[in-house]
């Protein structure tokens, strides 16, 4: 019988993990299967782009694996069972993206050997009230697609306020006073200004943020979200047409009905291989998983993690089905790569921790490094075994299990 791996979620680490699963392994072994709600893969790293309008190249998934075997199910997944290795998933839309299946709706039980999950994060709204009800996210395509229509609806003069100073909140906030210098763009952080950016780097984005007449109020937090304004902690109420939420990302809640170990934050807990520490058929990957990087810190949630732990994950699946060595593959940080805008940039160089140093490449320059940066991830996606041996190895056989011996008393 061919060895059942199941993919949960086509994002940068689930995509990732498929091709090269797929390219380690011989097809005749293996009944490899990618399951995704939507027909496209989501550039996740674009999502402040399509928010202000900016169109997106469609990447569909089927064409992504067109040829290598792994076969795409279009479907939601609604529950994972890790005990008695199931995946519960309801049909979603035909393999080319044009319609509803005829099976649409259709709940379906997939049996599986092995596991990789990889169903990411959503945004994280930290429990503070409105949010849910008023604040916008871009933490994925739907929520991209709302704001860019509410932005659109706006007329000048009118405020944006966005929550959250991290890497999501700076592109966001820059592209939006960017695309539109008409309207009254704000930024909320908690601590003060990129301070976690070397001098230069903090110095290179208070400039731009200056030039581009956004108001930052910093040392600010916010702890409720209306239709109309935001209330910060000492009671201040800042005016507010549309509120964007980019504090944080929070893991994909599926894992939480699971038996899995997790951690507080709900994600999966796994070894240095991306292996479950408590059900040794699961791997996760990407921001689902809760792995350990230099200094035994956490790794942080981001594409620049989820590719080395989907190529860590797809290795040790392998070479434990072959018989060969596991390899380790150490991830660690290079850079922070963050767009300001379509014109400017800043580039923060790190430590293997991602601490900053204080290297920084800032302007035009930094702005063409990522977009090529994104594109150079994109492009990867579409060769998603490229760059790997291509000799494949066979899976050993199954040892059969020992019936064990019943003794009946006398």
């Amino acid at each position: 019988m061919q060895h059942r791996i199941i993919v949960l979620g086509a994002g940068y680490a689930g995509v990732t993990a498929a091709g090269r699963i797929a390219k380690r392994l011989h097809r005749e072994d293996i009944a490899l299967t990618l399951v995704n709600a939507e027909p496209d893969f989501v550039e996740r790293v674009r999502m402040h782009q399509l928010a202000v309008g900016q169109d997106l190249r469609p990447r569909p998934i089927s064409e992504l694996f067109a040829g290598t075997g792994v076969e795409l199910k279009l479907a939601k997944v609604t529950a994972v069972d890790a005990d008695r290795k199931t995946v519960t998933v309801t049909a979603a839309v035909d393999a080319n993206g044009t319609g509803e299946a005829a099976g649409a709706g259709r709940t379906e039980e997939l049996p599986y050997d092995t596991l990789v999950y990889a169903l990411g994060s959503g945004w994280n709204s930290q429990g503070v009230p409105g949010t849910a009800e008023h604040a916008h996210d871009i933490a994925g395509r739907p929520g991209a697609l709302r704001l860019r229509e509410r932005l659109a609806r706006l007329d000048a003069g009118q405020p944006v306020v966005v929550v959250g100073g991290g890497l999501t909140g700076l592109e966001a906030v820059t592209e939006i006073a960017e695309a539109r210098p008409d309207l009254d763009v704000a930024l909320v952080v908690r601590g003060g200004l990129g301070d976690w950016l070397s001098p230069k780097g903090r110095g290179h984005l208070r400039k731009v943020v200056d030039g581009l007449g956004i108001t930052v109020y910093e040392q600010t937090a916010v702890t409720a979200v209306a239709a109309d304004h935001v209330t910060t902690a000492d009671g201040t109420s800042l005016p507010a047409a549309v509120t964007v939420w980019t504090t944080g990302f929070a893991a994909h809640s599926l894992a939480r009905a699971t038996t899995l170990e997790l951690t507080d934050a709900g994600q999966i807990v796994v070894d240095r291989t991306m292996r479950s520490v408590s059900h040794p058929d699961v791997y996760a990957v990407g921001d689902s998983a809760m792995a350990l990087g230099p200094g035994e810190k956490p790794l942080r949630m981001s594409c620049a993690t989820g590719g080395p732990m989907a190529w860590q994950a797809a290795d040790a699946i392998a070479a434990r089905l072959t018989g060969g060595k596991i390899p380790t593959i150490s991830p660690r940080y290079f850079n922070q790569c963050i767009s300001l805008g379509r014109r400017d940039g800043l580039i923060q160089y790190v430590t293997a921790d991602d601490r900053a140093v204080s290297t920084a490449l800032t302007g035009r320059l930094a702005a063409t490094y990522k977009e090529l940066v994104c594109k150079g991830a994109a492009w990867g996606l579409t060769k998603p075994t490229l760059g790997l041996p291509t000799r494949r190895r066979h899976i050993l056989p199954q040892q059969p299990q020992p019936t064990p011996t019943i003794q009946v008393p006398a």
